[in-house]
């Protein structure tokens, strides 16, 4: 899989609002599918889904442990959004500084 598309399953692996909140429940702890399903008015089989979604983007890691299947978030492949969020920052804050420059002067006028 290309750099590009490792990013756009990233991205489209966050597009749904119910996989960002297993990604927020990986972040306190690894977690089973039986213990993210109870955070969820869906079928196990749907949370599954969604965790195979974010399995393929690489976002999390699945281990056995007998006929449990564990849950860890690698936060680190969120790198690609992390980097698209840091432009918007530097925007952002640059027309900050603009704005905060204009208000500076029209006070002292």
């Amino acid at each position: 899989m290309s750099t590009a598309q490792r990013e756009q399953a990233v991205f489209g692996a966050i597009s749904h609002p119910a996989r960002r909140q297993m990604l927020d429940l990986l972040v306190e702890t690894d977690r089973s599918v039986s213990a993210i399903a109870e955070h969820f008015e869906m079928s196990r089989p749907a949370v599954s889904q969604h965790l195979s979604i974010l399995l393929d983007a690489g976002l999390v890691t699945e281990q056995r442990h007998g006929r449990e299947r564990r849950y860890h978030l690698v936060p680190e492949r969120l790198g690609p959004v992390r980097e698209w969020i840091a432009r918007y920052e530097r925007f952002w804050d640059d027309h900050l500084r603009r704005l905060q420059k204009l208000l500076s002067k029209k006070s002292k006028a």
